[in-house]
């Protein structure tokens, strides 16, 4: 899985994956040689990189976490990429009618509106099956469904048309 850690203004992409039991880490790409063992259930730790330990703390949760780590304390802010296309749709969307396009390839599983449909802003639109997991695409504003350009069952790829939206004009 891959995950984009903030710490500050620096945005490091991480990805973890198992395999045969153990982790593999890589950070920017690079794979770490990387071993750790828990101390206790409270989040103490110690990690070995390239033969270096250290001890360090742990607390948090999947979203945000507190390293301390020879006496400093890292906040960090964690997305898996999942979250973070969701939020970079957001953001491109701006609240704003207009095309609402795949951010990441994925199947369809089903619509939940029809053309001509009114909506209000976060209400879902269909639910899209990506990485093994359903997420339901919704509305970035209010406004009136003017095309559905996906069906159930149907693959699309990152940046596939999915619907318009005209946005409802606000005073």
């Amino acid at each position: 899985m891959k995950y984009f850690v903030t710490s500050g203004e620096r945005v490091l992409e991480v990805e973890v994956i198992e395999r045969f039991g153990q982790l593999e880490v890589s950070v920017g790409g690079e794979l770490l040689d990387l071993t750790y063992q828990e101390v206790d259930r409270l989040g103490q730790i110690v990690c070995t990189e390239s033969g270096k330990t250290y001890g360090m703390s742990i607390e948090g949760d999947e979203n945000q976490a507190w390293v301390t780590l020879a006496g400093h304390v890292y906040a960090l802010e964690i997305e898996d990429e999942r979250e973070r296309a969701a939020q970079l749709a957001a953001r491109a969307a701006g609240g704003r009618g207009g095309p609402l396009k795949a951010v990441m390839p994925g199947v369809v599983v089903q619509t939940l509106v029809a053309e001509g449909d009114t909506v209000v802003e976060g209400q879902p639109i269909l639910v899209l099956e990506a990485m093994k997991m359903q997420n339901e695409i919704g509305a970035p504003c209010a406004g009136t469904i003017k095309k559905l350009a996906v069906a159930a069952g149907q693959a699309v790829g990152a940046g596939d048309l999915l619907a318009v939206l005209e946005a409802t004009e606000t005073a």
